[in-house]
C-alpha cells in the first residue's frame, strides 16, 4: 500500500499524510490521529528513516488509542457525493453530528473514503482493516447493487440516508416522501395553484421519493404542474444557473405568467433559484415563493431566509450510532430500518400568492 492509498482511505490529501508522518504542523490533531490510525491498521511502512520509524511507532500507538472506534465510510465521485464531500453542507453537518454522537457513546470516529474509480481495490482494503468494526456508510448516492457488494464485505454495516426495503441491511433514513408531501400541501394551503418544480439533473432515490410525496399532495388538491414550470438544474451549484434563468426570461418575454411558487428538491437548488430570479428582477416571495429541502445552515444565510423541509440530521445520526455500537455478529441478517420524520420550516422566502 502506498501513501496515495492511505490518503484515499483517510479521506485526506497526500500532503496531509506526509505532514502526519513527518510530525510537522499544518493539520489538526484529529486528522493526524485518523491518518496514523489508518496507516497502522493497513500495515503501511514509511521509508526507513528516523522520522519514518518514529511515525510508524506513533501510528501503532494511535491504533490502540482509537479503539473502540466507529468507521464512517463514504463512496466518493459517484452521483452527488464528490471527493470534497466534507465541504458539502449537508454531509458536513452529518459528519459533525457523527463526531458528537460517537464521542458521547465513548467511541472515536474514523472517516474513510472509497474512490468509485478504485471501488473493488479500496473496498478490499477497508474490509481487511475494519472487518470487526461497526461501519456507518453514507448511502445517499448509492444504488442497490453497490450496497449489496459492500454488505458482502462489511458485516457490521449501517447505511445512512437511503433505504432499499428489499435488502436485509439496517437503514437509517429520512422520510423523503413525507417531506415532499408536506411542502406541496403547505403551498396549496397557502393559496398557490400555479406551482413549479425544480428538480436535480442528477437523480438519486431521495429526490425521487420527494417527488412522489409532492405529487401526492398535488393530486389531493387537484393541481397539475405545467410542463413549462418543470425545471432541471445542477444540484451542486448554489448560484444563479443559466438554464433556469433563460427559461424564466423566455416566459417573461413571451408574456406568460410565472408560477407563483417553486418547490426545489434541495436547499442548494432553492438558493440557486432565488439568485436566478433576483437577477431577472423577480422578487421572492412577493412574485414567486421558493421552498427548499434539507434545512442546511445556509438556509438562514441566504436572503430572504429559506422556507424548507427540515431533515433531522442529528436524530438520524444518533439512531445510526446507537445501532452501530450495539451490533451482533451478523446484523445484516434481517436488518432494522429506521425512518426519521421531516418538518416544514416556514421562513421569509414564501408567502401567499399575489392574488390572495
Amino acid at each position: 500500500m502506498k501513501m496515495e492509498d492511505i490518503a484515499r482511505l483517510a479521506g485526506v490529501s497526500k500532503a496531509a499524510v506526509s505532514l502526519a508522518f513527518s510530525g510537522k504542523p499544518g493539520i489538526g490533531d484529529e486528522t493526524r490521529a485518523r491518518i496514523l490510525s489508518v496507516a497502522g491498521k493497513a500495515g503501511y511502512k514509511p521509508r526507513k528513516s528516523v522520522q519514518a520509524q518514529e511515525a510508524a511507532t506513533i501510528a501503532d500507538a494511535a491504533v490502540e488509542e482509537a479503539s473502540p472506534a466507529l468507521l464512517f465510510l463514504v463512496i466518493a465521485n459517484a452521483g452527488i457525493v464528490t471527493s470534497q464531500y466534507d465541504r458539502q453542507p449537508f454531509f458536513r453537518e452529518l459528519i459533525h453530528f457523527l463526531e458528537q454522537g460517537s464521542r458521547a457513546g465513548g467511541f472515536s470516529l474514523l472517516i474513510s473514503a472509497i474512490d468509485m474509480a478504485r471501488f473493488d481495490e479500496d473496498l478490499r482494503a477497508i474490509a481487511d482493516m475494519h472487518s470487526d468494526r461497526g461501519v456507518i456508510l453514507l448511502g445517499t448516492n448509492l444504488n442497490k447493487e453497490t450496497l449489496s457488494r459492500i454488505a458482502e464485505r462489511l458485516h457490521k454495516l449501517i447505511v445512512l440516508d437511503t433505504c432499499f426495503e428489499t435488502l436485509p441491511i439496517p437503514f437509517v433514513y429520512t422520510n423523503n416522501v413525507l417531506g415532499g408531501y408536506q411542502a406541496g400541501t403547505w403551498l396549496c394551503r397557502s393559496g398557490h395553484r400555479s406551482i413549479g418544480y425544480a428538480a436535480s439533473d442528477v437523480r438519486i432515490p431521495n429526490f425521487d421519493a420527494r417527488r412522489r410525496g409532492f405529487d401526492d399532495a398535488m393530486r389531493e388538491w387537484s393541481i397539475a404542474v405545467s410542463s413549462e414550470h418543470e425545471f432541471s438544474v445542477d444540484p451542486m451549484a448554489p448560484a444563479a444557473q443559466a438554464v433556469f434563468r433563460d427559461r424564466i426570461e423566455k416566459m417573461q418575454s413571451a408574456g406568460k405568467p410565472l408560477p407563483t411558487a417553486i418547490f426545489c428538491e434541495s436547499d442548494f437548488i432553492a438558493i440557486g433559484v432565488i439568485k436566478s430570479l433576483a437577477e431577472l428582477g423577480v422578487r421572492v416571495p412577493e412574485d414567486v415563493s421558493v421552498v427548499g429541502f434539507d434545512d442546511i445552515a445556509e438556509a438562514v444565510i441566504v436572503s430572504p431566509e429559506l422556507t424548507t423541509v427540515r431533515v433531522d440530521k442529528e436524530k438520524m445520526v444518533r439512531s445510526a450510532v446507537r445501532l452501530a455500537t450495539s451490533l451482533d455478529d451478523s446484523p445484516s441478517e434481517g436488518g432494522m430500518n429506521i425512518s426519521v420524520a421531516t418538518a416544514l420550516i416556514e421562513r421569509r422566502s414564501s408567502a401567499a400568492p399575489p392574488s390572495v
